[in-house]
């Protein structure tokens, strides 16, 4: 039975996850650390928290179960330390954008009869804009939780026993777990989530530039305008890792939009629109 889980980063998922806890009728301790006391202040004033944790290892090193809720490069830090003091009664499991090199790090560094265990995850849910004041106990419910297992955490009872502990706890949250290989996550997030982050950030930054000059003509562009434009909010320092770390997928998927813009400028006056639009119209309806 899970007792004590240890959230490392309380913005926006950390806080969520500790409100859906909660919500799901989860009755053990949780205590948060957060790089920023504000995050963390923030947290346990929204009862997402029980504590306030003053290091993140020695709070891990109290906890069964700890996530790491924070940009991918300070996961790989962070799961450089904990690999360190934590041992098989432990699992450590994150919400990572990008798997491959979480993944990677995983099967070095965790996953032995000595070690802790390590469970890669990343929820399929979010907001544009980030921080623990945004925190919703509902953000999962209906998401899909997405893990990308290594088998050599399963050769321990232990180890097994936790992750299955933490797969419950994701689904009584309103999460539907999915397993999936981390180079197909990569893949498959470049295009369906990274393709259109950064699509509505050139879009915004275009239009910025365009027509940032007349304020009034962005009320000319109405809900759609919104709408295509609402990802452009997201901040830098949320996509900085990802875009480092998923490179070779977001070029590619960048590439063949870039693409497929171009053969719709060269056929605005042809047949081809038309079977654009029906592609495009196909897509929404399946």
């Amino acid at each position: 039975m899970i007792e004590r889980i240890a959230i490392l980063g309380t913005g926006l998922l950390g806080t969520s996850v500790g409100l859906a806890l909660r919500a799901a009728g989860f009755r053990g301790s949780i205590v948060g650390w957060n790089r920023g006391p504000e995050g963390a202040q923030q947290a346990l004033a929204m009862h997402a928290i029980d504590s306030i944790a003053g290091n993140p290892i020695e709070a891990a090193h109290t906890c069964q179960i700890t996530l790491l809720a924070v940009p991918i490069y300070p996961t790989l830090d962070l799961m450089e330390q904990l690999s360190a003091v934590l041992g098989p009664e432990h699992l450590v499991t994150d919400v990572g954008s990008t798997k491959a090199q979480i993944t990677a790090a995983a099967t070095r560094l965790f996953n032995t009869p000595e070690r802790a265990a390590f469970l890669p995850g990343h929820p399929m849910a979010g907001k544009e804009r980030g921080g623990a004041e945004l925190g919703d106990a509902n953000l999962f419910r209906g998401a899909v939780w997405l893990f990308t297992d290594d088998p050599a955490w399963q050769r321990s009872t232990t180890a097994a026993s936790l992750a299955a502990s933490w797969r419950e706890l994701v689904s009584a949250v309103g999460a539907r777990v999915i397993d999936i290989d981390s180079v197909r996550h990569d893949e498959m997030v470049a295009w369906v989530s990274h393709l259109p982050q950064f699509t509505a950030t050139a879009l915004s930054a275009l239009l910025e530039d365009e027509v940032g000059y007349a304020p009034e003509l962005k009320d000319v562009g109405g809900r759609a305008l919104r709408e295509m434009t609402r990802l452009g909010a997201s901040p830098y320092s949320m996509w900085r890792d990802i875009a480092s770390t998923n490179t070779v997928a977001v070029e590619r998927a960048l590439m063949k939009l870039e693409q497929r813009l171009a053969h719709i400028r060269e056929n605005l006056r042809t047949p081809e629109l038309r079977e654009e639009f029906e592609r495009a119209n196909k897509f929404r309806r399946d």
